[in-house]
Parts: structure tokens; C-alpha cells; sequence
């Protein structure tokens, strides 16, 4: 069995602690009951890419028939929900890795303009080999895609992989490729699962 050169972390639920802070519902008085609903397919081109982050707010506004000035205030609580705050603990366990040899890549089921604001944030470029963005590449977790992009971007062969996702279908679709997975429910845990996986396993040399 081919040893673990890999760690592949998800970013919200992982090296993000995102809480729900009830953005949407705050909302709802102003843009009425069941708004995001009439927004899903924009929100969902823009976690494709298929659209720019100034068309999400163009369309949005047409979509919801509310001043330009007020979406793009839910929009400023919105981007604060989703960078949530940084799980320092896991960052720094998974950068002892990346000095051990192991390399490091991220997939995230991001949004137009998360690249910038979570490097501005939290300088995810500097913990990381490699980021996957479904923005960027056009595909979402669990679609098998955005893992065999990844690794072959890397390199690597799925079972020299491991996946961190706090979304138990993503890691199902990780293992389906042949890559081990940790299934992220607090740091604790997940720190514990990994070592699990790393023990015994020959620090790698690139």
C-alpha cells in the first residue's frame, strides 16, 4: 500500500469556523419571505463561476427588485458569515505536516470573489500547494471532477490522498475515488482521525 503524501483540507467547517449568524433570515423583513429562493440559481452560478461577483449583484437586484445600495449591504454580511473566523489549530497542525514533507492542497465550494477575500483574510496561499475553487474550475463538491482535478494537479493517485470535509457526502465521494477521508466534526477529532492515518506512515520527500 502506497503511503499518504497528501492532506486535502476543505475551507468553511474546517479552516474556517462559519456559524450560521442567521444572515439570511435578517434579511428577510427587507426582501421579502422566501427571497433566497428567487436568487438560488444566481448564487448558484456564482459557486460555478459561470457568472462574475458583479453580475451575482446585478441579477440579484433585478431578481429581488430592491435598491443596488441594500443588496450590496446584505452582500458585506454576507462575505462576513462566510469567511467566519480561522481555525488556527488546524492550520497550524496541518502547516507541521507541510514541514514534514506532506503536501497541501485545499477543495472549496467557494463564490466569486472568495480567492481575494480569503486572501486578504487569512493568506491561504501561504499554508497551502494548491487551491481548487468550484468558482474557478467550474465544478462542485461531491461531482468525482473536482477530486481528480486536484490530484492530478498534485501529482498523485487517490490513494496517496487524504480529504478533510465537515460534509459527510463530500468525504463518501472521496473515498468512492480511493482516497482516504476525515469526516470534520470539531478539530479535536479530526486531528486525532489524521494522526490515526499518519501513524506509521513514512514522512514523504519532495
Amino acid at each position: 500500500m502506497t503511503a499518504i503524501r497528501a492532506i486535502i483540507l476543505d475551507i468553511g467547517g474546517v479552516l474556517e469556523h462559519t456559524p450560521d449568524l442567521g444572515t439570511e433570515a435578517r434579511w428577510e423583513p427587507e426582501f421579502g419571505a422566501g427571497w433566497a429562493s428567487r436568487v438560488a440559481a444566481v448564487f448558484r452560478a456564482g459557486e460555478l463561476g459561470h457568472i462574475t461577483l458583479d453580475e451575482v449583484h446585478e441579477r440579484s437586484v433585478a431578481a429581488l427588485g430592491v435598491p443596488a445600495d441594500r443588496f450590496a449591504a446584505y452582500m458585506a454580511d454576507a462575505w462576513i458569515e462566510y469567511l467566519g473566523t480561522y481555525n488556527a489549530e488546524i492550520a497550524d497542525y496541518w502547516l507541521a505536516r507541510r514541514a514534514e514533507g506532506y503536501a497541501t492542497a485545499i477543495i472549496s465550494n467557494s463564490f466569486v470573489g472568495a480567492r481575494e477575500r480569503e486572501e486578504e483574510t487569512y493568506r491561504f496561499s501561504e499554508l497551502t500547494d494548491l487551491i481548487v475553487y468550484s468558482h474557478e474550475v467550474g465544478i462542485l463538491k461531491p461531482d468525482p471532477g473536482i477530486y481528480e482535478l486536484c490530484l492530478e494537479r498534485l501529482g498523485m493517485a487517490p490513494h496517496e490522498a487524504v480529504f478533510v470535509d465537515d460534509f459527510e457526502p463530500n468525504c463518501a465521494a472521496a473515498r468512492a475515488l480511493g482516497m482516504s477521508a476525515v469526516f470534520f466534526q470539531d478539530t479535536a477529532q479530526a486531528i486525532r482521525d489524521l494522526d490515526e492515518l499518519l501513524a506509521g506512515n513514512p514522512a514523504p520527500h519532495r
